[in-house]
C-alpha cells in the first residue's frame, strides 16, 4: 500500500492517507489573531478540515475520530456550538476534548481528525 503525504514541510505533513484512512495533523485557525473567539476559530478550523478531507476524496460524513484541544475548558460551549452545526449526524465520530496549552497565544482551539476515504 502506498502512503500519500501532502501539504508537507521540513517538519511534518498536514495530511497522510494510508490504507483507505486519512489522518490530519492538528489544525488551528490559520487566520487567527489574539482575541478571536473560540466560536470563530472553531468554524475556521472546521472549514480547513473540510478542505483537506475533500482533497483526500472524502468528507465529514466519514469521520472516525476527533480530538479537540482547548486552551481554556470554559470555552467548551462555544466550541460545541460550532461543532454541532458542522458535524454530520450520519458521521458522528468518537471524540475527546481536552484542555491544553497550544502553540501560540493566538490559538484557543486545535482539532485532529481521522476519516475513512
Amino acid at each position: 500500500m502506498e502512503i500519500v503525504r501532502s501539504n508537507s514541510n521540513a517538519r511534518m505533513s498536514q495530511m497522510v492517507v494510508y490504507n483507505g484512512v486519512v489522518y490530519l495533523a492538528g489544525q488551528v485557525d490559520e487566520t487567527s489573531q489574539i482575541g478571536r473567539s473560540v466560536l470563530e476559530q472553531t468554524r475556521n478550523v472546521l472549514a480547513q478540515i473540510d478542505g483537506y478531507l475533500a482533497q483526500a476524496g472524502t468528507d465529514k460524513t466519514r469521520l472516525l475520530t476527533a480530538t479537540i484541544y482547548l486552551s481554556d475548558m470554559s470555552q467548551f460551549a462555544q466550541m460545541n456550538q460550532a461543532w454541532d452545526a458542522w458535524v454530520s449526524p450520519q458521521g458522528l465520530p468518537t471524540r475527546a476534548t481536552v484542555q491544553a496549552k497550544l502553540a501560540g497565544a493566538e490559538f484557543d482551539v486545535e482539532i485532529v481528525v481521522t476519516a475513512a476515504v
